[in-house]
């Protein structure tokens, strides 16, 4: 009697689930979210896991040093800060912090904008709920919402004279304008997805409905495991590797973002490199592209 013979499909699946596994623990890689996580209170992760995720572009040790300082001018109790957050008055502390483009004032106006979204809806949870779709296919329409509303309340508060394109804007991507909104596709993962990462604070978002974080890691992972037909990053090439995925877990689709992102990270994915997936975790699921040596 001779063993069944596994699916292209079903042979990815245990590859990644083997990759997941390997990567499913606190401190498994350098990453922001480990900064969240010595905030026990679900108030005080949302807040933090908002500002973590949005400074999450640049080197890691940059993004690392970034939210460690604005952290730290929110003290231990960040929900509270925010509560009481006054931009005319805590401005100034702020006005040191320059992450890449984003300015002092840009986390100052961000500030201001999280503590009207908790003056109003008591959390970014009940805000981004207000145009939230739970039978939606997915989470891109209520980014979409969320994004919008946000930048229609009050910044001139934190700027004075609005500029025509604040930089707090960064903060608030829409999928609508092509945008892969990889940073707020980010926070959604670790506030509704539950293991050893991510936290699962909400309780009123489907895991089902996220959307893949989409980083030059994951395009690169995922276009060696042929999980996009697309070339150029943006919404469409998200939801492509997330319908990719869902096919292995519909339930959950995005399980894998960490670990496929770190493995990118580790330059352990063959593709394009000299070496091909020699050292890859997912050599024989994946298909590296060759990099042409000069002769």
């Amino acid at each position: 009697m001779t063993g069944s013979v596994s699916t292209p499909r079903e042979q990815l699946r245990i590859a990644l689930e083997r990759l997941y596994s390997s990567f499913n623990y606190a401190d498994s890689a350098a990453d922001p979210i480990q900064i969240v996580r010595r905030f026990a209170a679900a108030d005080d992760c949302e807040i933090v896991a908002f500002c973590a995720a949005g400074l999450a572009f640049g080197r890691v040790a940059s993004v690392l040093q970034s939210v460690e300082r604005l952290v730290a001018v929110m003290g231990p109790t960040p929900a509270a800060y925010v509560r009481q957050y006054d931009p005319r008055r805590e401005g100034g502390r702020l006005k040191p912090i320059v992450h890449r483009w984003i300015r002092g004032v840009d986390l100052s106006a961000l500030l201001w904008l999280l503590r009207q979204m908790l003056d109003r809806s008591g959390s970014i949870e009940g805000f981004f709920l207000e145009g939230h779709d739970p039978a939606a296919d997915d989470i891109g329409a209520s980014i979409d919402s969320f994004s919008s509303r946000a930048l229609a309340l009050d910044l001139r508060s934190a700027y004075g004279r609005v500029p025509a394109r604040p930089g707090v804007a960064y903060f608030f991507p829409r999928p609508s304008h092509g945008s892969g909104c990889k940073r707020l596709n980010l926070f959604l993962r670790w506030m509704v997805r539950r293991d050893a990462l991510d936290f699962g604070v909400w309780t009123r978002v489907s895991p089902r409905q996220l959307i893949v974080p989409l980083d030059t890691h994951v395009i690169r992972v995922g276009t060696c495991l042929k999980l996009t037909r697309y070339a150029s990053p943006g919404w469409a090439m998200a939801r492509d590797i997330t319908g990719a995925l869902r096919r292995l877990d519909e339930s959950d689709p995005v399980r894998y973002d960490y670990a496929m992102c770190h493995l990118g990270m580790m330059n352990a994915c063959g593709d394009q490199l000299p070496g091909g997936d020699a050292q890859c975790p997912l050599k024989g699921a994946c298909r590296p592209r060759r990099v042409r040596r000069r002769t």
